[in-house]
């Protein structure tokens, strides 16, 4: 039974109908003959007439399927010959063994049969032995993107140059944001009668206004001190490629008249949205103003920043309102919290150490308990001095306390005061900084990308010695409940005798003011030398890493120590400040050892190169005269990349 109907094709609602019609005719004339008879007749008639029109159009269709098959043909044979898609045929020795005349048109030849691929596109052959299936390849001044099908030794070519030179055109027209500050506009023209200051004015707005026309840049002064620029993405990669000469003209030009004024440029680009291009221009701005100013901040989406400039030492700008204002929040965030932990950066030098007592006495003078954080494994031997001193005082001692136990103190009201660095990546437990959401950042270094997120309260001053020196004024707008013990005021002073190589460098009014502070409290001259000083072995090795020095470029001096020994990070700066101290030398570098694979680079300056810029292009930071950084490579690799970064930066200015 199922084969019969399967024969009757049962699936179509005719033939159901036709069978049930059959069965009920047959019931009919089993009672009456005569009527199924003539049922049987009409019904005869009905299937007739359906399958001459069911032959009818099963010939239709054929018909249609011919034309179709013959037009699909048609259409398959002239987009294979004629449309703009080149398409060639390969063997397994790279010879051509068809192409469609598209391809040959495109490589201005009438047929590229027998040609081997080496002739037609040096590209193609590198594609082939890899595993790629899409790339995009010039030829013959157009761009293709080139798809691969390796199994059928076949490859389409579709020659997008219109599309690229859209996509270029819509990137080199994205509008860009930028705001230029002029730095010390105040303090140079503070004094000022109102003649001199118009003649200044007059003379910076005409340099701008010159560099905005030059360079098709849309210039708006919002303020004395402030210009609003609006420009696109191809305007701006030409500034980048002259390096922002603007920085540079103002500088000079001002200070022919004894008014040295400085730019910082904040620029925000890579976004549609204008409102967030402006925040990213103020973000960028700040950065550069952070990092001591006369400098350009390019901030991308990606958040990394791309500076140029940083040319010359900040100019000391501080006020005392500002120590006074930040010394003033400072103590009601103590007063919130439970408890107060300090913590540096790893291997803490004197400052670090001595900033960290200071903002301990802080937390002391508003009765509250505070302890410092530190890795005895990771301190070197005027820390260690330092230490041995402190045992004697139970009452400071007792602050130290291990990575460890400073995280199992800390509950969610504990502030944590962060000093002498504000990277995360740098700082003695990176686990107690993201536990606690209360923190506190304090340093004298420039602004880098690497930043704390989200501190409640931020004091950095590029333009001060030292963070030590920071918190000494800190101090002064304290409560004056108990005084500064000898020890503690020696310690903060250590801090900035060392960042200032004895006040010879990177020092101004307000570092003597705070040594004077401190002498005043008692800080011990005498013991801050016994801790400063060192062994015959450790001078003799600190000889041996100076004599490996060779002169590298005019002026510049690169030392490299032996790999198979380590040196302390105190050691390598020391060598880099010895050999700054040479006739004829502007610029030292010293590479050396650290511990496991870790190489430390120290670069000191006389302000001729700004070793801050070099440093940070390999992943370190500092002062434009002062800087360094750890890589984990050989020495040989260490030497290699700062070579290369030094050409970089001399052929054309610093960029990061």
């Amino acid at each position: 039974m199922p084969n019969y109907f399967e024969k009757l094709n049962f699936r179509y609602p005719f033939y159901t109908l036709l069978v049930i019609a059959f069965i009920q005719f047959g019931v009919i004339m089993f009672f009456q003959w005569q009527i199924g008879l003539v049922s049987f007749l009409l019904l005869g008639v009905v299937v007739y007439f359906y399958m001459k029109v069911e032959q009818i159009a099963k010939k239709e269709m054929e018909a249609y399927i011919s034309t179709l098959s013959y037009r699909l043909k048609k259409v398959g044979e002239e987009a294979l010959m004629e449309m703009p898609i080149g398409i060639m045929l390969y063997n397994d020795e790279y010879q051509i063994e068809w192409t469609n005349p598209f391809l040959a048109s495109c490589f201005h030849e009438e047929t590229l049969v027998g040609r081997s691929l080496y002739d037609v596109g040096e590209n193609l052959i590198p594609l082939l032995k890899q595993d790629v299936e899409t790339e995009m390849i010039p030829l013959y001044d157009r761009k293709y993107k080139v798809v691969i099908k390796k199994a059928e030794r076949l490859i389409y070519f579709f020659d997008i140059t219109e599309q690229t030179q859209i996509e270029k055109l819509y990137e080199d027209e994205r509008t860009v944001l930028g705001i230029i500050f002029l730095d010390n506009y105040d303090e140079v023209t503070q004094g000022m009668d109102d003649q001199t200051k118009s003649t200044i004015n007059s003379q910076v707005t005409s340099i701008i206004n010159k560099w905005a026309m030059e360079n098709g840049v849309f210039l708006k002064r919002t303020s004395m001190e402030r210009f609003i620029v609006v420009l696109n993405e191809h305007i701006l990669i030409q500034l980048e490629k002259n390096k922002f000469t603007l920085l540079d003209e103002v500088r000079e030009q001002t200070a022919k008249q004894s008014m040295p004024l400085t730019l910082s440029v904040g620029i925000g680009t890579g976004v549609p949205s204008l409102p967030e291009l402006g925040q990213m221009a103020q973000s960028s701005l700040d950065l550069a103003l952070g990092r001591g100013g006369d400098q350009v901040a390019i901030k991308q989406t990606n958040g990394k920043v791309r500076f140029y400039g940083g040319k010359t030492n900040p100019m000391e700008k501080r006020t005392r309102v500002r120590a006074r204002v930040i010394s003033h929040a400072l103590k009601e965030l103590i007063h919130e919290s439970d408890k107060v932990i300090i913590m540096g950066h790893k291997y803490p030098d004197m400052d670090a150490i001595g900033a960290a007592i200071g903002i301990a006495k802080v937390a002391e003078l508003n009765q509250k308990e505070s302890y410092i954080v530190l890795n005895q494994n990771e301190i070197d031997a005027s820390i260690h001095r330092l230490l041995n001193e402190l045992k004697s005082h139970d009452e400071l001692w007792e602050k130290f306390v291990s990575p460890e136990e400073a995280y199992d103190m800390a509950t969610n009201d504990t502030l944590l005061v962060i000093v002498d660095t504000h990277k995360p990546s740098l700082v003695i437990e990176e686990k107690l900084l993201n536990k606690l959401e209360n923190v506190v950042v304090i340093d004298h270094h420039r602004r880098g990308e690497d930043f704390i997120d989200d501190p409640l309260l931020v004091y950095m001053e590029p333009y001060a010695s030292s963070t030590a020196e920071l918190v000494t004024e800190l101090l002064q707008y304290q409560p004056k409940r108990i005084k500064i013990t000898m020890l503690e005021a020696t310690a903060l002073l250590a801090g900035i005798i060392v960042d200032t190589k004895s006040f010879t460098v990177r020092t101004g009014s307000r570092t003597f003011d705070a040594a004077s502070f401190l002498r005043s409290q008692g800080a011990d001259t005498i013991l801050v030398q016994k801790l400063l000083k060192e062994n015959l072995d450790r001078f003799v090795k600190r000889a041996k890493l100076i004599e490996s020095a060779y002169l590298y470029q005019d002026g510049i001096v690169i030392a490299k120590g032996n790999p198979e020994d380590a040196f302390d990070q105190v050691m390598i700066a020391q060598a880099a400040d010895t050999l700054l101290a040479m006739s004829d030398i502007n610029t030292s570098f010293v590479i050396a050892h650290r511990n496991g694979d870790q190489v430390s680079i120290s670069a000191r300056s006389l302000g001729d190169i700004n070793v801050q810029v070099v440093m940070e292009k390999l992943g370190g930071g500092g002062h434009l005269t002062n800087a360094a950084t750890q890589l984990t490579m050989t020495i040989d690799e260490a030497e290699s990349s700062l070579k290369e970064i030094i050409n970089e930066y001399l052929e054309g200015g610093s960029k990061e």
